[in-house]
């Protein structure tokens, strides 16, 4: 294929918006110079995905062609176009091959790695366990492990460790979910292995392929691994040891009772699940609440009237199923921070199993797609002044966004199964901790930097200063 001369490019010629582009099916967007194998590229978005597409987009549009030998890879930012790949083009598209391989070494054949008839298998089997009455069964453990992590908080710290602190909270809570059990004295040991892989995993995304973990040079890795596949057996062969009556009501009884509604399955299937489930639930609600706490810091006024509405709502009680839809600004304050800092800002890249059409642009198969959350999160044109933190673009009254414009969880078939859990969660314990305690940016701190490690964490270990809020509390 070749590609489209300078004034042929829709996005900076001065053609009407009707006419297509000349031999549209013949060619490819614009896109940064490739070189001999386009290898460069790669390195560029090694360093810096995040900002490598933001600088491609404000050069060559929001849809971009990379020719990366041997493949070619297009960056689609433009809302509708994506609502168009992953909705009405989802039968076309499958995971990149090479993100499955990888996510594979840990999660084995789960939902995130699967396609077909297999993901149907496990989608099915999971859906009871994310249903809303399910979400709802779910609360008063989450605001359990809540009480008992922040009754472990200092009344008052100048530079507290809020990025450990909440991440061991939300492996907690998605313990009890799973296992009905607590992380205990694993929570150090699960952590520091959690970090280990999603670094290995993300430098992997960059590689043509993937060595043996053998390799004497992967050891942490070998090690993270088994420390985290032990941690998943353990509460496996605790709960098979358990008389069938006595397995309480959690998401592992779930998945294990599927296998006799004639699921597929497997014991195996069953283990691949939980460690996603387990990893995928608690990372993403961790880096959601690192940086929810980081906007609420420095931006005090946003923290005082969801403060408020959290005293006025709950008067110093548990956050419950029926009182968490009046916390509407506190909602809006979560959802904002999704924004700004998605925690997926480029989704799972797809794969074209067929020729596809995106607006003038006809695609053959085996085309790579790849949707850059984050460009879309961002754009001023959906988003005034995108680098504000302000809430009430999400207020009932506010603008309609266009479709696809916002889609921090995803869109189509495959979107994040655990939406509604995690938006629950992170809604009770937002709550619970502004009923506690006040946040402020510590003296003399620099704003973090967001780095891509398979989710969007700071770049250094995130300390806020904390203070309680002296607000007494009512037992429930």
């Amino acid at each position: 294929m070749t590609r489209p001369s300078e004034h042929q490019c829709p996005f900076h010629r001065n053609a009407p918006p009707q006419v297509a582009p000349a031999a549209a099916a013949g060619t490819w967007p614009p896109g940064p110079p490739a070189g001999i194998t386009g290898w460069r590229l790669l390195g560029a978005m090694s360093r810096d995905l995040p900002g490598t597409l933001a600088a491609w987009q404000k050069a060559y549009g929001d849809i971009v062609h990379l020719r990366i030998w041997p493949e070619h890879d297009v960056v689609v930012a433009d809302p509708q176009r994506v609502r168009e790949l992953l909705v009405s083009h989802h039968d076309g598209l499958i995971r990149w091959e090479r993100a499955v391989s990888v996510f594979s070494q840990v999660h084995g054949q789960s939902v995130l790695t699967t396609e077909g008839d297999a993901w149907r298998t496990r989608r099915h089997a999971l859906v009871p366990g994310f249903s809303s009455k399910a979400v709802q069964g779910f609360t008063p453990a989450i605001v359990t492990a809540a009480t008992q992590a922040f009754a472990r908080w200092p009344q008052a710290d100048a530079k507290w460790p809020i990025e450990s602190a909440l991440t061991m909270l939300t492996m907690d809570v998605i313990l009890q979910m799973v296992f009905s059990s607590h992380i205990g004295e694993d929570v150090r040991l699960a952590e520091e292995a959690i970090r280990v892989i999603s670094s290995a995993a993300n430098a992997e995304f960059y590689w043509p392929a993937s060595l043996p973990d053998w390799m004497p040079w992967k050891r942490r890795k070998r090690q993270a691994l088994r420390t985290l596949k032990e941690l998943i057996e353990r509460h496996l062969q605790s709960r098979l040891n358990l008389n069938r009556e006595a397995w309480p009501d959690d998401l592992l009884t779930h998945l294990l009772q599927s296998r006799d509604d004639g699921s597929a399955l497997s014991l195996q299937g069953v283990r691949d699940e939980c460690m996603t489930i387990f990893l995928a639930g608690h990372e993403t609600t961790a880096a959601t609440l690192v940086w929810w706490a980081w906007c609420m810091a420095s931006n005090p006024q946003a923290q005082r009237v969801a403060g408020e509405e959290v005293q006025r709502v709950l008067q110093g009680r548990a956050p419950t199923v029926d009182t968490l839809p009046e916390l509407g600004y506190l909602v809006q304050t979560i959802k904002e921070t999704l924004r700004l800092y998605p925690v997926a800002p480029v989704l799972f890249s797809r794969r074209a199993t067929r020729a596809i059409r995106l607006g003038e642009w006809h695609f053959p198969a085996r085309t790579l797609f790849m949707i850059p959350v984050h460009l879309m999160h961002r754009d001023a044109r959906w988003f005034p002044e995108p680098d504000v933190f302000r809430p009430e673009r999400f207020a009932p009254d506010a603008p309609e966004l266009p479709r696809g414009a916002y889609t921090p969880f995803g869109a189509g078939p495959r979107v994040c199964l655990g939406q509604n859990l995690a938006m629950t969660e992170m809604t009770v314990i937002a709550a619970m901790l502004l009923q506690r305690f006040t946040l402020s940016v510590p003296e003399n701190a620099a704003p973090p930097r967001p780095v891509l490690a398979v989710t969007l964490r700071p770049d250094q270990p995130l300390h806020l200063a904390i203070a309680d809020r002296c607000a007494p509390l009512v037992q429930a």
